[in-house]
């Protein structure tokens, strides 16, 4: 029996990037700061390679089997849906190398997605940074205490710390079984408030605030930094107090802005999300909370 594969050490290594996206440059950019080699880059549109230019410059474009064989640590950092077609197609192009290391920065997926890899010998690990990218210069300098989640067999977990380790991200420990949730909580909290913060953007704008985001700016940075820091108990506002008279009134106010139909049915849905947690967090229940509920889905329904 043949003995298997030592991983690559961290330290100089040779790192391959499919391809240059946002994520993608911004990494590799920080691993070569970190004194890494990065040997190739795919780059399909105009605007990848321009970003190329910018943020590697001097990396040659190649297409994704060449860069697989110019490395010996492949970084995917493609959208989640294209993961798992890129690597079946690489592994039947017999493009992965036994001793390999494969990474994959997407948060959805934990190593499972890399098995046609592994099957060719190389050593699947996952490494996904909890932050959005610009895909410029400034990526690089806010990857400074990120947090990494690390998904991988506990022989390569060392790896894929040291290599978040090294652009200055914070690395933590996520199960295969659980990367589904991690992801899930992740994009509930940062997609859906930038939603949130748009929708009331827009109604301020309705009633003449010339610049709704200064506006808003104190209010949420007072109640981001509360939630971070207590919670839900840091919850306020009418629905905590249970105002039910407030709760009808906003509702029949966003009702009569006929141009913003997408906000009711969130502030809805937000409002009771709110009552619910309200509820359950109290001994008892909270005076006007069953009202809520009710005024809530009598609005919900046509």
């Amino acid at each position: 029996m043949s003995a298997t594969p030592k991983p690559p050490e961290p330290g100089r290594l040779n790192i391959g990037v499919v391809s240059a996206g946002r994520v993608g440059s911004s990494l590799a950019s920080a691993l070569r700061a970190a004194g890494h080699t990065i040997t190739g880059a795919c780059a399909p549109s105009q605007v990848s390679r321009e970003r190329l230019e910018a943020m590697l410059l001097g990396v040659p474009a190649m297409d994704p089997v060449d860069v697989a064989a110019s490395c010996d640590v492949l970084l995917l950092a493609v959208p989640d849906d294209e993961l798992g077609p890129l690597v079946a197609g690489l592994a039947r192009l017999q493009a992965f190398a036994p001793g390999q290391l494969v990474v994959h920065v997407a948060g959805r997926f934990g190593v499972g997605v890399l098995d046609p890899a592994a099957q060719l010998g190389a050593m699947p690990l996952a490494l996904h940074p909890a932050m959005t990218f610009t895909g410029t210069s400034l990526d690089v300098a806010r990857l400074a205490g990120c947090p990494f989640a690390v998904t991988a067999a506990n022989t390569l977990l060392p790896i894929g710390q040291a290599l978040a380790a090294e652009v200055g991200g914070h690395p933590v420990v996520v199960a295969e079984e659980d990367r589904g949730l991690y992801h899930a909580a992740l994009s509930h909290a940062a997609n859906h408030l930038v939603t949130l913060v748009g929708q009331s953007m827009r109604a301020l704008e309705a009633v003449g605030v010339d610049d709704p985001g200064s506006y808003l700016a104190p209010l949420l940075q007072a109640s981001l930094d509360g939630a971070l820091s207590s919670g839900e108990a840091a919850l306020t506002g009418p629905v905590a107090r249970g105002d039910a008279g407030t709760v009808r009134e906003h509702l029949a106010a966003l009702a009569a802005t006929g141009d913003y139909a997408d906000i009711p049915p969130a502030y809805r849905a937000l409002a009771g999300a709110t009552a619910a947690r309200v509820s359950a967090r109290s001994l008892r229940q909270a005076p006007g909370i069953a009202e809520i509920l009710t005024e809530l889905e009598r609005r919900r329904r046509p």
